[in-house]
């Protein structure tokens, strides 16, 4: 009868709950929250903030001016546009988090419908996700139990924004794509292949491409492998290669024997066929094969870096004759993870101070102008020595060079 009930109103598009939306919707739709948990991690430290806020909330003056009493979630809302409209930091989003602990077990796990009550008592601000005795309501679509909820939940920035980065850099060492796969004809003998195009390629004796298990079919396409110096004291960090598509491997490389016509036989060597899929710029010989990275997750937990972070912008993504970057652009950034970056580490950008001859003085020292606070950025990917981050707001352009701290 229970399941009969849940069921229905799951047809209705209502679902009401006393003690959260997310115990039900587990129930009706039958995804286990474990599942989506190990999908959106969150880490120790975290949740622990999480759970200390909970005891009380957070100071009412830690919160955004013009916070709402009473929001309801959007469909394209985001974690970290919601968190910058309760909170004067939206990094600390543990925090807003922790202000909704009972009802919200996981931070990523926002759905559009949901509304949230700020509770503003004692000098402490709580947010809730539904009015104290009243049950939550969540407004839902109809949806199969074969897919998966968490496709609906908050991202914690625009998909769009970010979506393209989490294949396309990579940062290899110096003969990495010397040795990778290549590019060495086209059907027709074209001279430029686009999208849509079928192609040939030959890895080398040791490692031939080839289908089999274990073996990759979807690779990048890449070439000019860009060194990538440290501002600060120009050593070479990685190598950045540059991304021109994607492609897929349908038939491997192979030695076919063919009759010579004198009772014998001609062996000879057949590259492998690949399939163009997509590019950024037009494909040619030469070109090279990466295997394909693993899309990373769409969703991050926004926090401050537990250590200590002293870092520079090192390149603009994407525009190697380009020294200026604005929001909503990737930066290349001197530190990875051997430094302790991850993904969701937010840090501020500072505006590297210029040295000048100081013209009012006699000696004409040079002095050094203050580095000014300029933005925030977030990262999403990391190599052992570099990451790449979005620039979420920024007031004045972001140069090679800038500088990226822990958020204050």
């Amino acid at each position: 009868m229970q399941g009969n009930t849940t069921k229905h109103a799951a047809r209705q598009g209502i679902l009401r709950t006393a003690g959260g939306a997310v115990a039900l919707l587990v129930a009706a739709l039958g995804a286990p929250p474990a599942a989506w948990a190990q999908n959106y991690p969150v880490t120790p430290v975290q949740r622990a903030t999480a759970q200390q806020v909970a005891k009380q909330g957070v100071p009412v003056a830690d919160l955004a001016p013009n916070a709402p009493d009473v929001y309801v979630v959007k469909r394209g809302d985001t974690l970290w546009a919601i968190s910058g409209m309760y909170l004067r930091k939206p990094w600390r989003w543990p925090e807003l988090w922790g202000m909704n602990l009972q009802s919200i077990a996981n931070p990523h796990l926002i759905f559009p419908g949901q509304t949230l009550y700020l509770d503003k008592t004692g000098g402490f601000a709580r947010l809730r996700s539904g009015l104290p005795g009243q049950p939550e309501e969540v407004r839902i679509s109809p949806r199969t139990r074969t897919e998966s909820l968490a496709d609906s939940a908050l991202p914690t920035l625009q998909p769009n924004l970010i979506e393209p980065f989490l294949v396309e850099p990579q940062v290899v060492e110096a003969n990495t794509l010397e040795q990778a796969p290549r590019i060495v004809a086209t059907v027709d003998e074209r001279v430029l292949m686009a999208a849509g195009d079928r192609a040939y390629a030959r890895g080398d004796m040791v490692k031939p491409l080839e289908i089999a298990p274990g073996e990759p079919r979807y690779f990048g396409i890449y070439r000019n492998a860009v060194a990538l110096k440290d501002p600060a004291t120009g050593e070479i960090l990685g190598y950045e290669a540059q991304f021109v598509g994607k492609a897929e491997l349908v038939r491997g490389e192979s030695i076919e024997d063919t009759p010579n016509g004198k009772g014998g036989v001609t062996s000879d060597y057949v590259p492998a066929t690949v399939d163009i899929l997509s590019t950024r710029e037009e494909v040619r010989a030469g070109d090279r094969l990466l295997p394909a990275a693993t899309r990373g997750f769409m969703s991050y937990v926004p926090h401050a870096p537990e250590q200590e972070v002293n870092a520079r912008v090192v390149s603009i993504y994407g525009a190697s004759s380009v020294v200026n970057a604005a929001q909503n652009q990737v930066v290349a950034i001197n530190v990875g993870r051997q430094d302790g970056i991850e993904s969701g580490h937010v840090l501020q950008l500072l505006t590297a101070g210029q040295r000048m001859k100081d013209t009012t003085d006699e000696a004409k020292a040079t002095i050094r102008l203050p580095h000014e606070k300029n933005g925030m950025a977030m990262v999403f990917r990391t190599f052992d020595r570099v990451s790449y981050a979005l620039i979420l707001d920024v007031h004045n352009t972001v140069r090679v060079g800038d500088l990226l701290i822990n958020p204050r």
